[in-house]
């Protein structure tokens, strides 16, 4: 089953749904920016608009992918659920926790309309893998996990958007902590006892430039994160810890190193562990597997995996290690 779709922001983000569209159709783009959108609806018969709510009024459009800045997405998402569109929103999803409750009642309200939250981490190739490890019980009962984030530094980018706390809604806990603290959840569970710092070392700008998280669930679990950019050179890491062993992933592809995921099986002598490495030099292809996924989400009229929920959890933490670092974006 093909399902119509429409764009709402024709950036970066915009762009990469586009070409990852699988058995979707693109009917309709919206962005303030029209030769942004001009440039996604290329070689195809997209209507297209500077105005969002002139797309979601096309009753051609069944689902809406929202790719604009964090200002915006809570608003989009709450008049899309209200016309009656399956959503697929970019994460953070808001600006803060208090964005989305809203943007929550609406979907309870409306169960047919589905919601889904763009994590798309979750569907990276080493990220799958080791997943299913963990699934299998290969890694015996988890212990803890750390990772780190980060980008590297480039000319003006305390002058970008993601500097501006009314467009943003924060820094870098905002940015790439989400998709950290979404993973951790994702392979733990939920955080009870929520610590961490956030703290502008080195741009010249109103928001945080690191942070620190130390997150534990009711079991004692715990995900020790680290999200910076002033890490001046790309980087992903995540470590997992169980009983019977350890996962190490890292690399997200293109500027961040070819993804790998490497397994550190425990002998029962202990010692060196059997060492088994997968490396995937491949194109990334988690856009497209996680909306052939949403995909049946609708078709199968069954919760997705990732939804408004999730991105409220996450969210509280963000904001929580915020303000206990006196930073303040929700007023």
């Amino acid at each position: 089953m093909s399902y119509n779709i429409g764009i709402i922001g024709c950036g970066l983000i915009g762009q990469k749904r586009s070409k990852a569209l699988g058995i979707g159709k693109l009917v309709a783009c919206a962005d303030i920016n029209q030769a942004q959108a001009e440039r996604l609806a290329f070689g195809t018969e997209a209507k297209i608009f500077t105005d969002w709510k002139h797309l979601l009024a096309l009753p051609a459009v069944e689902m809406v992918i929202i790719a604009t800045l964090h200002d915006s997405l809570a608003e989009i998402t709450l008049a899309a659920i209200k016309a009656g569109k399956h959503v697929l929103v970019e994460k953070p999803a808001a600006r803060h926790a208090a964005e989305l409750e809203v943007v929550m009642t609406a979907a309870e309200q409306n169960p047919t309309i589905k919601v889904r939250v763009g994590f798309n981490h979750r569907y990276h190739r080493a990220l799958r893998n080791a997943k299913q490890i963990i699934n299998e019980g290969s890694l015996g009962p988890l212990m803890f996990l750390r990772a780190r984030y980060g980008h590297g530094g480039r000319m003006g980018y305390e002058k970008e958007w993601r500097s501006n706390p009314a467009l943003s809604g924060g820094g870098e806990l905002i940015d790439q902590g989400p998709h950290l603290i979404d993973l951790a959840r994702w392979i733990l569970g939920d955080f009870t006892e929520i610590e961490g710092h956030a703290a502008t070392y080195f741009w010249e700008m109103p928001v945080d430039d690191n942070g620190f998280m130390l997150l534990q669930t009711a079991e004692k679990k715990v995900a020790f994160l680290h999200v910076s950019c002033t890490e001046w050179k790309n980087i992903f890491s995540m470590e997992i810890y169980g009983h019977h062993g350890k996962l190490e992933i890292s690399g997200l592809g293109g500027s961040y190193g070819v993804e790998r995921l490497a397994f550190y099986k425990m002998l029962p002598t202990m010692g060196p562990p059997e060492t088994t490495i997968w490396e995937y030099p491949m194109e990334d292809d988690s856009w497209s597997v996680e909306l052939a996924e949403f995909y049946d989400d609708i078709g199968y009229d069954r919760n997705p995996a990732v939804g408004l929920k999730d991105a409220y959890e996450v969210l509280k933490i963000v904001n929580i290690i915020c303000k206990k670092s006196g930073y303040d974006y929700s007023s």
